[in-house]
């Protein structure tokens, strides 16, 4: 690499060799069991495009380097000025042996991952959260963040084994709206439960069960604390967070249609409680 200091801090280095240390962040872009085990380990997020990257810096997320086409530089260099950071430059080629795909956003920044809050602390102020269960589907955990967003919940809580919400493609999916979102990760449901109650929450889980009221029904009289609970994609909720729920809540359906995709279900659950 070439490097040529910029007086305000930008650091800018023509990539020259794919398999360079420098940009080993965005290495293998594409192998999402690896980098969603090593991402977190190293303390390192990826986000994707000019817009998001803005979103993360203007959310208090450190960039610890970018990688992007010279074209994007103009737009991103304000934002970057006040980080003494590399910016690797490359053609769409030279990103594509990076990343291992076609960038077609043309810019990729390695954030240093913030520290996740207690779920305590968000549970203390919050009257609506959304809480994720091993929802394994990196693109649904985007959308639903988006959703969250949009439609109004005070917090976001993931259960141990849920996709990372910061991996690349729940960040890019969610539009940056992750990092205007809080969230964190729970315990185990038994001791998640125990919180839950202690911060009185109603737990209310969504999912196909006799006996279960309607989310028109939920919505008609809403608990002043909820807690809406979402499951995984094709096995649903597990017994255990069905056991920790007060209410089974299901959206009717026609046509035959026994369900909605996860997040289609959280956007129109969302909607009928605001």
């Amino acid at each position: 690499m070439t490097p040529a200091d910029r007086e305000d801090h930008v650091r800018i280095e023509h990539v020259t060799d794919a398999s360079s240390d420098a940009v080993a962040d965005y290495a293998r872009l594409t192998d999402v069991a690896l980098r969603s085990i090593t991402e977190p380990e190293r303390g390192v997020f990826i986000a994707e495009s000019a817009k998001v990257i803005r979103r993360a810096i203007a959310a208090g997320c450190t960039p610890r380097s970018v990688l992007m086409e010279e074209k994007w530089l103009a737009d991103l260099e304000p934002h970057l000025a006040p980080f003494d950071i590399p910016v690797h430059l490359a053609d769409p080629a030279g990103l594509e042996a990076i990343t291992g795909y076609r960038v077609h956003r043309g810019a990729l920044a390695a954030f240093e991952r913030p520290e996740l809050p207690d779920p305590a602390d968000l549970l203390a102020n919050a009257r609506r959260v959304v809480i994720l269960e091993d929802i394994v589907d990196h693109t649904n955990v985007g959308a639903i963040l988006r959703s969250v967003a949009a439609l109004g919940a005070d917090a976001v809580l993931v259960t141990p084994r849920c996709a990372d919400p910061l991996y690349r493609r729940s960040v890019r999916v969610s539009m940056g709206t992750v990092f205007q979102v809080p969230w964190t990760r729970l315990p185990e449901w038994v001791e998640a439960r125990e919180l839950l109650t202690a911060h009185g929450f109603t737990v209310a889980a969504l999912a196909l069960a006799d006996g279960a009221v309607t989310l028109r029904e939920l919505a008609a009289d809403p608990p002043e604390r909820l807690a809406l609970v979402l499951g995984a994609e094709g096995d649903g909720l597990s017994r255990q967070a069905l056991a920790a729920a007060d209410a089974i809540v299901t959206i009717p359906m026609a046509h035959g249609v026994d369900s909605l995709n996860v997040a289609a279900a959280a956007a129109v659950a969302l909607y009928a409680l605001a």
